[in-house]
């Protein structure tokens, strides 16, 4: 960990690890673990044992089999239905652990924050590839998977190197996601809405 690291960059190391694994959790506990193990970051206390290498073993497994089915058009949509019991509370667990247990106050508010947000980028991602599997062409699912897997790493970076910076690109792509998920609910509204007069106005099936 940087010594310039103050109490703003640790809260937006950790918001950015929280918001990260509601995309990609695995590859968070992988590249984080990684980094550390090969002195490029400094890891703080509560997350060297992302760097042990039977972590690093299991999580790299894991994060091969996250990339392989996020590239399934409907496997990836039951990949994150399953997931949602994990990527959550571990967005709060990593973002707690930025912090360590010597510092209780920060690391629960890094915990509430992390898993808020991890439960964002959850539900945006979720509803985004449920509404594009729809479609039945495969590509926009595939462009949709690669960008994930582009910008979680790039987050991961910008957070170790520019904290500060990554706060504000954090803030803005929160705000797009709370956004996405608003049009998605109307959408969602206004399609159960006409399927509801459809079937109200629907004339019920003669008999034979």
């Amino acid at each position: 960990m940087p010594a310039s690291f103050g109490t703003p960059e640790l809260m937006s190391v950790a918001a950015t690890l929280g918001w990260a694994s509601g995309l990609r959790l695995y590859a968070v506990l992988f590249l984080t673990g990684l980094a550390g193990r090969l002195g490029w970051i400094g890891l703080p206390d509560g997350l060297q044992w992302l760097a042990h290498p039977l972590v690093l073993g299991a999580s790299g497994l894991m994060l091969l089999v996250e990339f392989l089915a996020d590239k399934i058009p409907g496997l990836d949509s039951f990949w994150d239905l399953i997931s949602t019991l994990v990527r959550v509370p571990a967005g709060a667990a990593l973002a707690a652990a930025v912090f360590g247990g010597d510092e209780t106050v920060w690391a629960t508010v890094a915990a509430v924050l992390g898993g808020s947000l991890a439960a964002t980028a959850h539900a945006a991602k979720s509803a985004t590839r449920a509404a594009v599997n729809a479609s039945p062409e495969p590509f926009s699912n595939w462009g949709l998977s690669l960008a994930g897997d582009a910008l979680v790493p790039s987050m991961l970076w910008l957070a170790w190197q520019h904290p500060l910076t990554a706060a504000a690109a954090l803030a803005a792509m929160t705000l797009a996601m709370l956004v996405l998920l608003w049009r998605l609910a109307r959408h969602l509204r206004a399609l159960l809405a006409r399927m509801r007069r459809a079937l109200s106005g629907a004339e019920p099936p003669q008999p034979a």
